[in-house]
């Protein structure tokens, strides 16, 4: 029934075999590397920690010399970034959470374990040895591996990098994406809407999903429904960036000149996806750049866009691994009738752990995409019945 048609696996595989990683590295600031692609391995410059230090604000005990009941003078108190005295035999030292442990002492007692009177303090319990100190390098050894190339980095991998005091960090630099619309009948918000013509979301969608996949934007906005425009555009957006993705205008119509131009300017591949929504999708080059055409339905173009742009993107900008995390989630719904196609069907988490359908899976329902959490990926011709389970695409996965 899908004779003719590419499957979503077999053109994705055609898209990434040509998606070049950059070749540009640069440094940057290690507090401004959150979303950026990591260039080069990187390993620790120091033992983390680089001293025996207090997992808890207590006493720093010998641990020998510890009873139930007997007496000891709180002989200092360390704080953290002090370093304290040697702690001479019979005496503790008031300790806080990663103050260095002094010389021979040998475990805390948590202050929940402790009575203070005055300058002397007792024990409820006896620690072991070594208990709630933290060694150098527990956590990471000088020179050991902490962060791979390849690596989208995320707030944690940051500040991990700066705990071992990395203060730059080598990434590939952010892929430069340009966006144009053709048609006549589109206009922006706050314009006046003449009979026939409709707001642009698309615009508003695919620059939005360019931002957060950290791209480097070219929005050349509106192009006129003429060749000359289009391939005025095309050429502009070539001489300027790395990826160049429309919306519309790559089907055979009488005012479709995206298709022709792209084919006057570089080359062009036309593919018609065995998937529900987003048939249509266009691949070529211009000069030295990429081309991706997309649906103009507004759902179609989203949904296209997460299933083939971005891991165009994220695999031109250094990560090794660019396919979604997908999970097993339960249908709450039933979806008897399914299409020959692969469906991304648009769903929500409800109170009770499963999923819920919008009403309308009408590709140009754009409200069924800002309403969802993510997508049913399901495959061509499956029913679904309500409590099986399905394979689920958080937004929380497509946007990273």
């Amino acid at each position: 029934m899908n004779q003719g048609l590419l499957s979503v696996d077999d053109a994705l595989a055609k898209l990434l075999a040509s998606a070049r990683p950059l070749a540009e590295v640069e440094e940057v600031p290690t507090l401004e590397a959150t979303r950026r692609v990591l260039a080069r391995p990187q390993r620790s410059t120091m033992d983390v920690p680089s001293m025996d230090n207090s997992a808890m604000d207590g006493y720093a005990v010998r641990r020998d010399e510890v009873a139930p009941g007997k007496k000891f003078k709180v002989a200092q108190k360390i704080m953290a970034g002090a370093v304290g005295e040697p702690l001479e035999p019979g005496t503790v030292a008031r300790i806080f959470t990663g103050a260095p442990i002094p010389r021979g002492a040998d475990a805390i007692v948590m202050q929940e374990f402790a009575a203070l009177d005055g300058d002397s303090v007792t024990f409820k319990k006896v620690p072991e040895k070594h208990e709630w100190i933290r060694f150098v390098g527990s956590d990471v050894q000088k020179g050991g591996a902490i962060l791979p190339a390849g690596k989208r980095l995320l707030p944690q991998d940051t500040g991990l990098a700066a705990s071992v005091g990395l203060k730059t960090l080598p990434v590939f630099r952010k892929l430069k994406l340009g966006l144009f619309f053709t048609g006549d009948e589109l206009a922006m918000p706050g314009e006046p809407l003449a009979p026939g013509r409709i707001y642009n979301s698309n615009r508003f969608t695919l620059r939005g999903l360019a931002e957060v996949f950290g791209c480097e934007l070219r929005d050349y906005g509106i192009v006129p429904d003429t060749l000359d425009a289009t391939r005025g555009a095309l050429r502009r957006a070539a001489a300027e960036c790395d990826l160049i993705v429309t919306s519309g205008g790559v089907s055979v119509g009488d005012a479709d000149y995206v298709k022709p131009a792209v084919e006057a300017e570089g080359s062009l591949l036309m593919w018609k996806i065995a998937m529900k929504p987003g048939r249509p999708l266009a691949f070529g080059e211009v000069k030295k750049s990429f081309f991706i055409g997309l649906p103009g339905n507004p759902v179609s173009s989203f949904v296209t866009f997460l299933i083939f742009v971005r891991p165009f993107i994220l695999k031109a900008q250094g990560m090794t691994d660019v396919a979604p995390r997908s999970i097993q989630a339960r249908a709450d719904f039933d979806w008897p009738k399914p299409d020959a196609r692969r469906e991304f069907l648009r769903v929500k988490w409800n109170a009770q752990g499963g999923l819920d359908l919008y009403p309308t899976q009408d590709s140009a329902v754009l409200t069924s995409t800002a309403w969802a959490d993510g997508l049913v990926d399901n495959p061509a011709g499956k029913a679904i019945r309500r409590g099986e389970g399905v394979v689920f695409l958080p937004y929380s996965e497509l946007y990273w």
